[in-house]
Parts: C-alpha cells; sequence; structure tokens
C-alpha cells in the first residue's frame, strides 16, 4: 500500500483565527522586567514580548486567557 503524502497541520483542532495585529492596541506590565504586552482583538487576546514584538504572539480564547492569569497568581509558574 502507498504512503500517504497528505502532511497534518502541526496544529490539528487549532481552532484560532490569523489575527491582523498590525493595529493592535497592546498594553505592558507596569513592573518592566520581562515585559510582556497585551492586546485584545476579535474576541481573543493577544500575548508578546515587547523586547521582540516582531516575534510571533501567543493568542488566547477568553477561557485560556482566565486559566493562565489564574495559574500564573496562584504561582504555577512560578520558577523553583
Amino acid at each position: 500500500m502507498a504512503e500517504s503524502t497528505i502532511q497534518q497541520h502541526p496544529l490539528v483542532g487549532w481552532d484560532k483565527p490569523e489575527l491582523d495585529l498590525s493595529e493592535a492596541d497592546w498594553h505592558s506590565s507596569s513592573r518592566g522586567l520581562g515585559d510582556v504586552q497585551i492586546a485584545f482583538v476579535e474576541g481573543f487576546i493577544a500575548m508578546r514580548n515587547s523586547g521582540r514584538p516582531e516575534s510571533p504572539s501567543l493568542i488566547f480564547t477568553p477561557a485560556e486567557w482566565g486559566a493562565f492569569v489564574s495559574g500564573a497568581r496562584e504561582g504555577e509558574f512560578d520558577l523553583t
């Protein structure tokens, strides 16, 4: 049997649109250390590294963003 040449996208199940972030209104955190910026675009939350704004942004649904913020507040991502 011949092997299939169809390749699946690495983000199978990815249900987020390609957002145009060129006109996004980015907001920075107040501390400035390891600063990230967020923008609210078309019902999604985009997050980027302010030191490298040309790098890809992470895109969150509101539920994902809520879980991320909750985890950060609870120390889930702290280095120990």
